[in-house]
C-alpha cells in the first residue's frame, strides 16, 4: 500500500467514525474506498467491519451521560444484537455474493421513510396505547436481532434503521436512542469481526488504519452529535441515508 492509499484509508476511517457516531452509515465511505483501492468485496467488507468498531466505542464513550440510566436496556438489547451478529456473519460467509445487498437500498429507503414519520407514528401510537412499553417489547426486540443481521452480513446504515425503530416503539429522546445505537452497532461490528477472524480473509493493515483513523472521527462525531437539536439530527440521518442509497447505486 502506498502512502497516499495510506492517507486515505486514515480518512475514511475518520469519516466513517464520526458519520456513525452522529447518524450512521459510514460503511457507505469506506466499503467504496476499498473496492476502489482493489480489494475484493468480501475482504472489504469483514476489514472494513473490524476497523470501525473502535470508532463506534470512542463514540459511545462520547455519549456516556445520554447512556446513563439505560444499562437494562443495554444488556436486553445487546444479547439480541450478538445472536443476530452472528447469524449475519454466517449468512455472508455461505450465501452467493450479492445475494443481500441487492435488497440494501430498499431497506434504507425505508429507514428513512420511518425516520420521517417516527414523530407521527409515535404521537399515535401513544393516544391508542398510552401504557406503551417503555423498551420497545418484543417487536422492538425482534427489529433489534433482524438489523443485527443486516448489520453483521453488511452493516451500511444499521444505525440508521435502529434509531428508526427505537424511535417508534420506545418512548426515549433522539439522543439517548443515538447513544444506544452507537453501542449496538459497535457490539454488531465486533461481533461479526470475531467471526470473520475465524473464518474469512481479513487484511489487518486495513483494519489498523481504519481503526486509527475512526477512533478520532468518534470523538468529534460525538461532540457535534451531543449538540445538535433533534430536527437536525433527524435531518442528518436522511441526507445520510439517502447519500447512502446513492452511493449504493452508483457503485
Amino acid at each position: 500500500m502506498t502512502p497516499l492509499e495510506i492517507a486515505i484509508v486514515v480518512v475514511a476511517g475518520f469519516l466513517a467514525g464520526g458519520i456513525n457516531t452522529v447518524v450512521g452509515s459510514g460503511t457507505l465511505v469506506t466499503f467504496p474506498v476499498l473496492l476502489g483501492l482493489g480489494y475484493p468485496p468480501v475482504v472489504a467488507n469483514v476489514s472494513n467491519g473490524l476497523g470501525l468498531v473502535p470508532g463506534s466505542v470512542t463514540g459511545a464513550i462520547g455519549y456516556r451521560r445520554e447512556l446513563k440510566g439505560q444499562g437494562g436496556r443495554l444488556v436486553r438489547f445487546g444479547i439480541v444484537t450478538v445472536l443476530g451478529a452472528v447469524v449475519g456473519a454466517l449468512l455472508l460467509l455461505t450465501l452467493p455474493a450479492g445475494a443481500f445487498e441487492a435488497v440494501v437500498p430498499v431497506l434504507i429507503v425505508v429507514a428513512i421513510a420511518l425516520v420521517l414519520l417516527q414523530p407521527l407514528i409515535s404521537r399515535k401510537l401513544a393516544e391508542r396505547t398510552p401504557d406503551r412499553h417503555p423498551h420497545g417489547g418484543i417487536p422492538l426486540l425482534l427489529g433489534v436481532f433482524a438489523t443485527a443481521v443486516y448489520g453483521g452480513y453488511f452493516g451500511a446504515a444499521q444505525g440508521v434503521i435502529l434509531i428508526a425503530l427505537m424511535g417508534i416503539l420506545m418512548e426515549e429522546t433522539l439522543q439517548r436512542l443515538n447513544a444506544v445505537k452507537n453501542v449496538f452497532v459497535a457490539t454488531a461490528n465486533l461481533v461479526s469481526g470475531v467471526v470473520f477472524v475465524f473464518a474469512a480473509d481479513v487484511d489487518w493493515l486495513v483494519v489498523a488504519l481504519l481503526a486509527g483513523g475512526s477512533v478520532l472521527g468518534g470523538v468529534v462525531g460525538a461532540r457535534i452529535g451531543r449538540r445538535l437539536r433533534p430536527i437536525w439530527l433527524r435531518a442528518a440521518i436522511v441526507v445520510v441515508g439517502l447519500a447512502a442509497i446513492v452511493k449504493l447505486i452508483v457503485t
